[in-house]
């Protein structure tokens, strides 16, 4: 028999249970909900992700991911449609949603991924790319991402692309600023405008919580799809598509430089520099909202605008089509012109630019914006060349820009120079200036300085030449005369190559050059020779007389096909 006083403790007792065991029934159904509503829940682990591939160059990236990362759970698409201009365009319009980007090319550092097949015709642009992150015109493809594989060289370079030049340290002093105030600002525009690839990156793949690429030499393909199936081997799928950074990703890759970033955020200190490039980039505005845009830029310290000069250009060069002439943008262009106080301290800039060719694109956009009439800007590139001109010293790059910028010869004349024999401007260099600007007694000089034994020489007339061809036969033969008479060594082998890229069908020229063949004790001088008449006129000479000169006084030559055997097959013999 129980007594009664342990009644009440039995009584307790036996509540305690029931209650226990109501909450492990209570828990188990909690339990079957929870998994009952993830697997019905879009978005979980259970869900298959969706692997997106850029493929321009090689596959092995992308077949290496497809082997190891299950069916069941990943689903790939190639947003490459091959000998389809506009296959971005395309994926976009198929409303794909991307959890994972692989973008396989070469990258040339700042402007597209391309590749290295003769063959191939898709790349990618990186303006693409900005048109597409910046315009919400393909909302589903990037706006899912979690990560981002970019395998190219230099795809995430801290390195700036640009650096911020000395004319814009003397503009923020100009507009008030104090040296030590320049100074700081300039340091913050080189580190805000610098526009790494690790930079762009960051501003295309916006929020994105992982972007891996490499710093510096990306791994070939090949190679690249060795260090990831050892990666798989080691780690399974588990780290992909999670938004987390993969350790074990980056220790296989390091001998790589491969490294990790995330996209940026609005809340990024450069995210006003985003906001700047995509008033360029987003096609959901007009062209005269952007010129708007571009206006305020103007307004800004010049510092600034000379950041964003590359796609201002662009901007400026497109709209010069009449098609896209719309009254806004008509009334967009009336107030940059009659905004005389930008006008003058954009000219100002523009004039005290460091490098020529800055200078040029500075005052070609000044055209465009109708700031400067063609005139005007045809004598702002004279004074150019006249300071030019004062130089000390003169190189390649000087003579390029001034035979391109008058290349149409509206510069023939205006450039007039007295030249001070044995003075500092009357090098050779300062000569090939003058004579891309139209001086025929500088033109002769150039003719003089490609049979030079000095190779300096030799090479800014190659220059000349290659903007200023010979048109003239006996002004051909003349140099063919003396490039003969040159002796035999590097300086002749190079103004040899110069002359073979004229078409030569004089025929007194043609047998001076077998001759030269023939006595020259230079193998290179021979090879030289073989390319002219392998580009010439040959009906002027006999091609069993040739033919036979060519086998008796040829050189030896390194096993292999060169320019005398590939003539020798044209002639036949």
């Amino acid at each position: 028999m129980i007594a009664p006083s342990s009644v009440p403790l039995l009584q307790h007792s036996n509540l305690q249970r029931r209650e226990r065991h109501q909450r492990q029934r209570l828990a188990r159904v909690l339990v079957a909900l929870a998994l009952l509503c993830c697997a019905s829940t879009p978005g979980t682990a259970t869900q298959k992700q969706t692997v997106c591939t850029i493929t321009v160059n090689s596959a092995d990236e992308r077949e290496t991911f497809r082997r190891y990362l299950p069916a069941s759970k990943y689903e790939f698409v190639e947003l490459v449609e091959r000998g389809r201009p506009d296959w971005l365009a395309s994926a976009c319009n198929t409303g794909v949603k991307c959890d994972v980007l692989i973008i396989s090319g070469h990258y040339d550092g700042g402007n597209e991924f391309f590749s290295d097949r003769i063959e191939a015709r898709e790349f990618l642009p990186v303006d693409e790319l900005e048109r597409v992150s910046c315009s919400g015109s393909c909302p589903g493809l990037f706006s899912d991402l979690k990560e981002v594989h970019l395998f190219g060289c230099n795809t995430l370079s801290p390195n700036a692309n640009s650096s911020m030049t000395p004319e814009i340290l003397r503009s923020l002093v100009r507009e008030g600023r104090t040296a030590k105030e320049a100074q700081r600002q300039w340091h913050a525009l080189n580190a805000g405008h610098g526009e790494s690839s690790r930079d762009r990156m960051r501003q295309i793949f916006k929020d994105v919580p992982v972007i891996y690429g490499f710093s510096s030499v990306a791994p070939l393909g090949p190679v690249a799809a060795s260090t990831l199936a050892s990666f798989f081997r080691t780690n399974g799928a588990r780290e992909i598509g999670r938004g987390r950074v993969s350790r074990s990703l980056l220790g296989h890759f390091a001998p790589f430089a491969m490294t990790a970033t995330q996209g940026m955020t609005d809340q990024d200190p450069k995210a006003a520099v985003r906001h700047d490039v995509c008033q360029f980039a987003d096609e959901r505005l007009s062209d005269a909202n952007r010129l708007s845009f571009v206006h305020q830029l103007l307004q800004r310290e010049m510092a600034q605008t000379r950041v964003h000069l590359d796609r201002i250009q662009r901007f400026a060069t497109a709209i010069e089509a009449p098609e896209r002439r719309t009254p806004e943008l008509t009334q967009a262009f009336a107030a940059i012109a009659d905004d005389k106080t930008s006008r003058g301290r954009y000219l100002d800039f523009a004039r005290d630019a460091d490098r020529p060719v800055v200078r040029e694109r500075m005052l070609k956009v000044a055209q465009n914006l109708g700031w400067l009439t063609h005139e005007q800007r045809l004598a702002e590139l004279t004074l150019m060349f006249s300071e030019l001109h004062d130089r000390d010293r003169l190189g390649v790059t000087e003579i390029e820009l001034a035979c391109t910028l008058n290349q149409a010869r509206e510069l023939d004349g205006a450039f007039k120079l007295r030249v001070t024999p044995g003075g500092p401007a009357g090098d050779v260099a300062h000569a090939a200036v003058r004579a891309c600007l139209g001086s025929s007694e500088a033109h002769v000089r150039m003719l003089d300085a490609l049979v030079s034994p000095v190779m300096a020489n030799v090479t800014i007339a190659q220059a000349y030449l290659r903007h200023r061809p010979i048109t003239e036969g006996a002004e051909l033969r003349h140099l063919a005369q003396n490039i003969a008479r040159m002796p035999a060594s590097a300086a002749q082998v190079r103004a040899l190559d110069t002359l073979g890229r004229h078409y030569v069908e004089d025929r007194e020229t043609l047998v001076m050059l077998i001759a030269l063949f023939a006595q020259t004790p230079s193998q290179e001088v021979q090879m030289a020779i073989g390319g002219i008449l392998l580009r010439a006129d040959l009906r002027q000479v006999g091609s069993a007389t040739l033919g036979r000169d060519l086998r008796q006084n040829r050189h030896s030559s390194s096993p292999g096909d060169d320019m005398i055997d590939a003539l020798v097959r044209r002639l036949g013999m």
